[in-house]
């Protein structure tokens, strides 16, 4: 019976999403027959690990350290096969900035942006309103401020001792419109998910509150605009070298027929209302059948 080390929790931001993730990954790896055991990662996570002797690493963790190739390097110089993407993927997929410069050689179609550090985007506005502002190596939203078209000036609470996220910044042209999104497995784009919120846009708490978003699979889209997502979603999941499970996130201004990707997420979700396993769900693929497959394509040097 294969052993397998379910690593989540970690101490970036997205600890509490992560907790949900690995917990649920858990489950579904006993359930599948697998020898699984949780892991809580600390610092000290390679202690961790050798103390149990796992045969694969499923990796849960999201955000920093757990999502942009640490992690990964770790497992890499311990020899364990790990889910997901590699280092240099891991790495990529993780800066917005870097990513969006793949997709662009790509030939994928992206928002203007602008690299600046906070306090420039505290100082004037860095483009013309409408924009969004992001921080480079940050998920699940955090950190992501929307500043609006007639707006009395740049955001200001980029300067407040609330803000951790830190110092160098995306601003970004605002893409008016739907939010998509489209999971890879391996080489195959499962399908379209258009996310509809009450809120400004979809953030943390439109992600993982009950209620917070809806999710409507397949999209009701253009069938011409629905093959270019997943068109699209395998391209930057190949330019970037992802494996595993990836699943990248789109806007599409109908008004004007135009189609962007935003990001691409090497370590989705896997909560309850995750939209992977939805996905995986309507090509129909349980949780549990997911979650061994990401067990299986397991491998170090990814």
């Amino acid at each position: 019976m294969k052993r397998v080390a379910v690593i989540y929790g970690g101490w970036s931001s997205e600890r509490e999403v992560s907790v949900s993730s690995g917990t649920q990954m858990l489950r579904a790896a006993k359930a599948a027959g697998y020898d699984a055991v949780g892991v809580d990662a600390g610092r000290d996570l390679a202690a961790q690990l050798a103390e149990i002797k796992p045969d694969v690493v499923l990796n849960g963790l999201h955000g920093p350290w757990g999502e942009d190739g640490c992690v990964q390097g770790l497992l890499e110089i311990m020899g364990l096969p790990y889910s997901h993407s590699g280092v240099l993927a891991s790495a990529l997929a993780m800066d917005k900035l870097k990513s969006k410069a793949v997709y662009k050689s790509a030939g994928l179609p992206v928002a203007e942006d602008k690299q600046v550090t906070r306090e420039e985007a505290a100082a004037g506005h860095p483009l013309k309103p409408p924009y969004v502002v992001k921080p480079v190596n940050e998920g699940s939203s955090f950190g992501v401020l929307i500043v609006r078209e007639g707006s009395n000036g740049p955001p200001q609470e980029l300067l407040g001792e609330s803000w951790h996220y830190g110092d160098y910044l995306m601003a970004e042209e605002f893409i008016p419109g739907r939010e998509l999104t489209v999971a890879v497995l391996g080489d195959r784009a499962l399908a379209v998910t258009e996310i509809t919120t009450l809120r400004d846009y979809y953030d943390f708490d439109a992600k993982y509150s009950a209620g917070g978003s809806q999710h409507v699979i397949p999209a009701d889209l253009p069938e011409r605009i629905t093959r270019l997502a997943m068109d699209y979603a395998l391209q930057a999941h190949q330019a970037l070298g992802c494996r595993g499970a990836t699943r990248s996130d789109f806007r599409y201004d109908d008004k004007r027929d135009r189609l962007v990707i935003l990001e691409t997420n090497t370590q989705p979700g896997m909560t309850p209302t995750s939209l992977v396993p939805e996905q995986a769900a309507f090509v129909g693929m349980s949780f549990e059948d997911l979650v061994a497959w990401m067990i299986e394509d397991a491998s170090c040097r990814r």
